[in-house]
């Protein structure tokens, strides 16, 4: 497990200025995280069997949010051992105090998103992603826009100035962990494995009460929930466009970007 020294985290703090992301290379361990994985692709694989799990919510599109249990605890140990924790603290001290897990659990056949930031503009938070497999082109390593950090733009903005061309594929190694802004834009990429492919998360400044311990409410038990779309019949009707027609998306908020700062500010 790396350690994160005076000379990494200076690089650190260059890439998340100037980029939008750093990467740090071998930080969690990966026999935890072998473990981990497994215990997600069998519960998954329980509650699918089972029929408890929600139509559409993301089941169309092939991405779904998760909060991962106390399951995870040692990735947050593994990180903090690392001086990860400790460097949040030095960018931003309220950040260090206002910790969050959460998790993408991509699935085979998934769909390519629309680049997006996380949040809004002015309320920046950063964000701690471990792979908890190995993340290749092929099961969707995650796309990123370098340096759409540094200013806020309309979407109309986005596209005029084809900031697309950006497009910077981030190949993991289990274990890797990408520290990036909220404000990088990015995007979701398409799995195109036989296997889901889970991402780990911890934001620090996403919520708005201090919670040191994110892990403090958290049980044994997994929990998937919705990305995107609500698991209802307009939402369904609405991710089955988005599945089919992702241009009309893309079009409507080019048009909303004409008229409104949505994404701005909250």
């Amino acid at each position: 497990m790396s350690t994160l020294t005076n000379e990494m985290a200076s690089a650190c703090k260059r890439g998340l200025d100037e980029d939008g992301y750093a990467v740090l290379r071998g930080v969690v361990s990966k026999s935890g995280l072998e473990a981990f994985a497994a215990t997600l692709s069998a519960e998954f694989a329980r509650i699918s069997a089972d029929g408890s799990l929600f139509a559409g919510g993301g089941m169309y599109s092939g991405h779904l949010n998760c909060v991962p249990g106390i399951a995870a605890h040692f990735a947050y140990d593994d990180i903090r051992a690392a001086g990860i924790i400790d460097f949040v603290e030095s960018l931003n001290p309220t950040w260090a105090l206002r910790p969050r897990v959460t998790l993408n659990f991509n699935l085979p056949k998934s769909k390519a998103q629309h680049y997006h930031m996380d949040g809004v503009y002015t309320s920046d938070f950063l964000i701690c992603n471990v792979a908890v497999v190995d993340t290749n082109l092929t099961n969707g390593a995650l796309d990123v826009l370098p340096g759409t950090n540094k200013r806020f733009y309309r979407f109309w903005q986005y596209a005029a100035q084809r900031l697309y061309r950006r497009s910077t594929r981030m190949p993991l190694q289990q274990g890797d962990v990408v520290l990036r802004r909220s404000t990088l834009w990015h995007r979701g990429m398409p799995n195109r494995s036989a296997d889901a492919r889970p991402m780990l998360a911890f934001t620090f400044g996403e919520m708005d009460e201090p919670n040191p311990d994110p892990f403090a409410h958290l049980t044994e038990e997994i929990e998937f929930y919705p990305n995107w779309f609500r698991p209802t019949a307009v939402g369904r009707m609405r991710e089955r466009i988005f599945v089919t027609a992702p241009i009309t998306y893309s079009a409507y908020r080019f048009a909303r970007s004409l008229f409104s700062d949505k994404g701005y500010s909250s």
